[in-house]
């Protein structure tokens, strides 16, 4: 298949995960129940894109997952790269979509405590330290990568790979949001932090690495269980 199709579906993709999930996260008005709706945008946002463009590139809008699927022998590492631009400029277009929506609303300004970025400490929505941070990363990067892995498998149930991850995206988004905002996900923390700014940036670098810290831990406990 060509690059060029591979890039276009993973950008789409990652522009559909980010409209979803931190566009719900950030145009929504707070209210009772919102970490709730917020993580169901997600696990729909994945959803909706498993089924559009997963029979183009497999749907993978997350750098972590790649690198996860070339560790597998899942996906050739020289497609690795295209796959990451896709993401990161999806990310990067879903971004500036919602602060072109938000941005029309009086005295809104991306900054991070309003542009639903990833954090600990000051950022984080319930005060979490550093440690908490990078042991949710890890942990549930590492169970969305073997999930991942586990729908690639040819006993699983044809059709229903995108409705099984896409729920356990809602169900991550469930346990972290008060931790660090749930990042899970470099090109997604990427996307709204390059508006905010500030400690956003700053702290954007744990959320590259411990993603992909992470999925590999899934991908090594995937292959210690199944092969």
């Amino acid at each position: 298949m060509k690059s060029s199709k591979l890039f276009l579906a993973e950008t789409f993709g990652t522009f559909i995960l980010m409209l979803g999930g931190p566009g719900t996260a950030i145009l929504v008005p707070g209210f009772d129940g919102k970490i709730l709706l917020v993580a169901l945008a997600f696990g729909l946002s994945l959803l909706v894109a498993a089924y559009s463009i997963g029979p183009v590139s497999g749907c993978h809008i997350n750098p972590a997952v790649t690198i996860g699927m070339v560790a597998a022998k899942k996906l050739q590492p020289a497609l690795a790269p295209v796959y990451i631009l896709g993401q990161i400029g999806g990310a990067a277009l879903g971004g500036f979509t919602i602060w072109g929506i938000a941005n029309g609303v009086k005295g809104f300004d991306a900054t991070p405590a309003n542009f639903a970025v990833n954090g600990w400490a000051n950022l984080s929505p319930a005060g979490y330290n550093f440690g908490a941070m990078v042991i949710v990363e890890i942990v549930l990067t590492a169970i969305l990568m073997y999930v991942v892995l586990s729908t690639t498998h040819a006993k699983f149930s044809t059709g229903f790979g995108g409705l099984t991850v896409g729920m356990t995206l809602a169900l991550i988004h469930m346990i972290s949001i008060p931790v660090d905002n749930t990042s899970v996900n470099p090109a997604r923390s990427f996307g709204v932090a390059i508006f905010a700014g500030g400690d956003a940036m700053e702290q954007l670098w744990a959320f590259i690495l411990f993603p992909v810290v992470g999925a590999l831990v899934g991908t090594v406990v995937y292959k210690v269980i199944n092969d």
